[in-house]
């Protein structure tokens, strides 16, 4: 259910065992969200507040909503890229291909 639970009292479920991507932050924050609901107190993930990644080469990585979700939502944002050629790290491995791209809300940031 919404806070884990399973159809057995006392045992919660959390990580691979539940829907969404198995990322292993993923569920440790699911398992604070679990003690802190034993404890008595509102236990809460925030999954737009979770990184996601693909191990591929090269990696691609994200989190937050994406250009299409903020559209959809009409959140008005703001948008920066920036390219892995000007990067240190990456120019020192030989290894520029792609950006990072960034959007923040627009009356926030």
């Amino acid at each position: 259910d919404h806070e884990l639970r399973t159809n057995v009292p006392s045992i919660w479920a959390i990580g691979d065992a539940i829907a969404g991507p198995m990322l292993a932050h993923k569920a440790e924050e699911e398992g604070i969200a679990v003690v802190e609901t034993i404890a008595g107190k509102v236990g809460h993930v925030n999954y737009d507040a979770i990184p996601s990644v693909i191990y591929t080469h090269p990696e691609l990585a994200s989190v937050g909503k994406t250009e299409e979700q903020l559209k959809e939502a009409g959140v008005e944002y703001n948008k920066g890229t920036f390219s892995m050629m000007a990067n240190s790290r990456a120019r020192t491995v030989l290894d520029t291909d792609g950006m990072v791209k960034v959007l923040a809300d627009k009356k926030t940031a």
